[in-house]
């Protein structure tokens, strides 16, 4: 098995920051943001580790009552965050707010959002317990949960196969990213210990793809 190896807690140069906007997310952002919906979330919502602000638009725009916070550690990533904000109709753009903010102590009230969400964050987190508890700390009772990340393969091979696969477009750099984030990722198995550990032991567990898992509660 691969060991882990962190990676930068937070991208927060320009160009780190635009780098990743550039990245095309869009099929595993849409398929997120389903499973979002399907969950049940509606309401007050905190997107954690928002980075360039790609997630609450389109939150927004499909979910009426959402009104959305999304939180980040970088302001570069924040800066572009803002700016795709501004560019929205106002019927969206009034419904999200951005704010710079340490996912692992968040400044947030107990039980204040009907939805958590937070998608590819928690392999950068160096301390990943802390991050879970903040999350379901701020969640109301019977709130919709859904922590997306990426999973560490099993050897360097599986790695290197899915950045030629799934990075095969991407420059030299990007390519970089991706395979420093797998390589920082947790395993399933360390992130159903991790969660069972942090009071999130009746949430579910699902691999979703050849890269990405889900930690999820559904609105109840």
């Amino acid at each position: 098995m691969l060991e882990r190896i962190l990676e930068p807690e937070a991208m927060d140069t320009a160009e780190e920051a635009a780098d990743y906007d550039a990245m095309d997310h869009s099929g595993p952002n849409a398929d997120f943001i389903d499973r979002l919906i399907e969950l049940g979330a509606r309401g007050r919502m905190l997107d954690i580790g928002t980075g360039p602000g790609q997630m609450p638009p389109v939150v927004a725009a499909r979910v009426p009552d959402a009104h959305v916070l999304g939180i980040d550690l970088a302001h570069e990533m924040l800066a572009v965050a803002e700016r795709r904000r501004l560019a929205l109709d106002a019927s969206v753009r009034d419904r999200i707010e951005y704010r710079a903010a340490d996912a692992k102590r968040l400044d947030l009230p107990d039980a204040h959002f009907d939805a958590v969400f937070s998608n590819t964050i928690l392999h950068h987190i160096p301390e990943p317990a802390a991050f879970l508890r903040e999350a379901r700390r701020v969640l109301a009772p019977g709130g919709v949960l859904l922590i997306r990340d990426l999973f560490r393969p099993k050897d360097l091979e599986t790695l290197n196969a899915l950045v030629a696969l799934h990075a095969a477009n991407c420059n030299e750099s990007q390519r970089k990213l991706f395979a420093e984030s797998l390589h920082a990722a947790l395993t399933p198995q360390e992130l159903r210990v991790l969660a069972d550990e942090c009071g999130l032991g009746h949430a579910e567990l699902v691999v979703d793809t050849d890269r990405h898992m889900s930690l999820q509660l559904r609105a109840h």
